[in-house]
C-alpha cells in the first residue's frame, strides 16, 4: 500500500524511478510483489523511444539486480558447461541439422536472442542495456523481433518476404510490461528453426490456446497453466533445459517434473499395480503422448544437398504442397513434414552429448547431431519419446567434421555467404574459419538425426496408451534397439491381453 501512495504522489514529479530503487533494491521479494505493478503511472516510460535500447536503459533504473541476474541465464549467454559431462555446450557451441550453426550467421539467429545487437562476435555480453526486456514482459501482443535486424524490432516500416512490418509503439509496450506468458514465451521457442513447427514437434503456435484434447495442461480447460507453472524461475534462472533434463522431483525444486504434481498418478486406474511398475523404466510421456504436432505439422526432414536450384528465369523459388507447407527452397533444399506423428522411443537419463564442430563424424552411416545418454542398465534412465529430425547437410569429405557454412549475408559486399553466392565452399572455408576449425576444401553431405524429448501437448487420461500400444505384435517400440534380446522382445510383443470389439 505505501509503494501504490508512494507512486501516485511522485508520478508526475521524475522522482518515480528513484522512488522505486528504494523501494524495491533488488530483492526478490519486492521483484515478486511488483509483478503486477501498474507502469502507466511511471512518464519516464512513455516516450518517445528511438531504439529499443532506450527503453531497457530506463527499466535498469529500477530494474539493476534483475538486469545483472538476465546475464547470468542461458537464454543470455547461449553457453552453458555440462558438469558430468565437462562439454561446453549452448546454441554458441552446438551444431545442429536445421539452419547448422551460429557463427557467421548471428544476424538471423540472434532474432530470438533475449537481446539487441548480436552481430558479430563483437557483442558486449556485458552491457546491460542490451537486454530485451520487451520479448518477455509485453503484455499487448505488438511486440515482434525483425527476423534479420539481430534482436531488434523494425523503426521504420520495413517489407520482409512480401510481409510489411510496422516499427511497435515502444512507450505503449513499456508501459505495459507485466509477466510472461504461453505468448511471450511462445514468440521464440514455437518458432525455432526459422518458421512455426520446424525444431520442435511438441512446441508450436497451437499452445498459446490449445484445446482440451491437445494439451491438459496448458488448456484453458484443463489447468491453464502458463510456461513457468513448470518451468519454474528463481532470479530469472529457468528450470527445465533440453541440455540437462531433470528426470523426476527429488533432483529439482519446482515443478519441473510430473511427481511434483502426480505422487500417485494411478490411484483412481482400474489397474494401478501394473501402471504403477511401469514408473520404474518408462518416462510419463512415453504414455501420455502418444503423437506429437496433433494439430501443425512439424518439420521431418531437411536436404540442403538439393539446395541452390533456381527456376527457368535462374531466379530462387519455393514449392509448396496442398497444405501450403514449404517443401523446397532454393535456399535451403527439400523438407518433408509430418503431423499427428508416432515419436521414436530411447533411454534417456537427462544427459546429453553433442557433436561439435570439430568432432570427427563416420559420415558412411546416419551421424548423431546430439546423443540421449542412457541404457537399459541405467537406474535413472528411462524409455523416453523423441522427435527424431533427420537431415542431410554439408560435412568436411576429408577431415570428417560436420561444416559451419556461412548462410546469412551480413554486408552489402559479402562475398561468401550461401544465400547471396551459391558456392558451398566459399560458405564452408569462411564458417570452418571462424569457428577455428580446419577445413580441407572438399565437402560432400551426410546424413543425420537430431533428437528431441517430447515433453509437450499431454493428451487427457483417457486418450493414453494403452496395453496393446507397445505390448503386441504391433509395438510402437522396437524392443531390440532399446536393448532387449530377440526372445525378451518376442515375449514383451505378445504380453497384452488381446482387443475387444467394445
Amino acid at each position: 500500500m505505501k509503494r501504490k501512495v508512494l507512486m501516485s504522489l511522485l508520478a508526475g514529479t521524475g522522482l518515480v524511478a528513484l522512488a522505486l530503487l528504494v523501494l524495491m533494491s533488488g530483492s526478490a521479494q519486492a521483484q515478486e510483489e511488483d509483478s503486477g505493478f501498474d507502469h502507466t503511472v511511471l512518464p519516464l516510460l512513455a516516450g518517445p523511444f528511438e531504439t529499443a535500447n532506450d527503453v531497457t536503459a530506463k527499466c535498469i533504473m529500477c530494474h539493476a539486480v534483475q538486469a545483472e541476474e538476465v546475464m547470468q541465464t542461458i537464454h543470455w549467454t547461449w553457453e552453458w558447461e555440462n558438469p558430468e559431462t565437462g562439454q561446453v555446450v549452448g546454441k554458441q557451441n552446438v551444431m545442429n541439422n536445421y539452419c547448422v550453426a551460429l557463427e557467421t550467421n548471428e544476424p538471423r539467429c540472434t532474432s530470438c536472442h533475449i537481446g539487441y545487437g548480436w552481430r558479430d562476435d563483437t557483442f558486449d555480453f556485458a552491457d546491460p542495456t542490451n537486454i530485451d526486456c520487451l520479448v518477455c514482459h509485453d503484455t499487448t501482443g505488438t511486440y515482434k523481433k525483425f527476423p534479420t535486424a539481430a534482436g531488434h524490432p523494425v523503426y521504420e516500416t520495413t517489407e520482409f518476404s512480401g510481409k510489411t512490418w510496422e516499427p511497435p509503439d515502444l512507450g505503449l509496450i513499456a508501459q505495459n510490461v507485466g509477466a510472461t506468458s504461453r505468448e511471450t514465451c511462445g514468440s521464440c521457442h514455437f518458432y525455432g528453426g526459422g518458421a512455426a513447427a520446424v525444431k520442435h514437434g511438441d512446441l508450436d503456435p497451437t499452445l498459446v490456446d490449445p484445446s482440451h484434447g491437445l494439451d491438459v495442461h496448458m488448456s484453458a480447460d484443463g489447468a491453464d497453466f502458463t510456461c513457468t507453472a513448470c518451468h519454474t524461475t528463481e532470479a530469472h534462472q529457468i528450470d527445465g533445459s533440453r541440455y540437462d533434463v531433470p528426470m523426476n522431483s527429488t533432483e529439482i525444486d519446482g515443478l519441473t517434473a510430473c511427481d511434483s504434481c502426480h505422487v500417485d498418478p494411478h490411484a483412481d486406474a482400474e489397474y494401478a499395480a501394473a501402471l504403477d511398475m511401469h514408473l520404474e523404466n518408462l518416462a510419463c510421456e512415453t504414455c501420455h503422448i502418444p503423437t506429437y504436432a496433433r494439430e501443425m505439422a512439424t518439420k521431418m526432414w531437411w536436404d540442403w544437398s538439393t539446395a541452390g536450384q533456381k527456376d527457368a528465369e535462374g531466379k530462387a523459388f519455393q514449392t509448396k504442397d496442398e497444405t501450403g507447407e514449404v517443401i523446397y527452397d532454393s535456399m535451403k533444399g527439400d523438407f518433408v513434414w509430418e503431423q499427428n506423428v508416432v515419436p521414436e522411443y530411447v533411454w534417456f537419463n537427462g544427459m546429453v552429448e553433442y557433436t561439435l564442430p570439430d568432432t570427427v563424424i563416420d559420415p558412411s552411416g546416419v551421424v548423431e547431431i546430439n546423443t540421449l545418454l542412457g541404457s537399459r542398465d541405467d537406474e535413472k534412465a528411462r524409455i523416453w519419446p523423441v522427435k527424431a529430425f533427420r537431415a542431410k547437410q554439408p560435412y568436411d569429405a576429408v577431415n570428417n567434421t560436420l561444416a559451419v557454412p556461412h548462410l546469412f549475408p551480413t554486408s552489402a559486399d559479402d562475398s561468401t555467404a550461401y544465400w547471396k553466392v551459391w558456392d558451398w565452399d566459399a560458405a564452408i572455408q569462411t564458417g570452418m574459419k571462424a569457428v577455428g576449425v580446419p577445413y580441407s576444401g572438399e565437402y560432400d553431405f551426410a546424413e543425420t538425426v537430431m533428437y528431441w524429448p517430447i515433453a509437450h501437448m499431454v493428451a487427457p487420461a483417457e486418450d493414453a496408451l494403452t496395453c496393446n500400444a507397445c505390448h503386441s505384435p504391433a509395438s510402437r517400440l522396437n524392443w531390440v534397439e532399446l536393448g532387449y534380446s530377440e526372445a525378451e522382445a518376442e515375449m514383451y510383443s505378445n504380453m497384452a491381453p488381446a482387443p475387444t470389439d467394445e
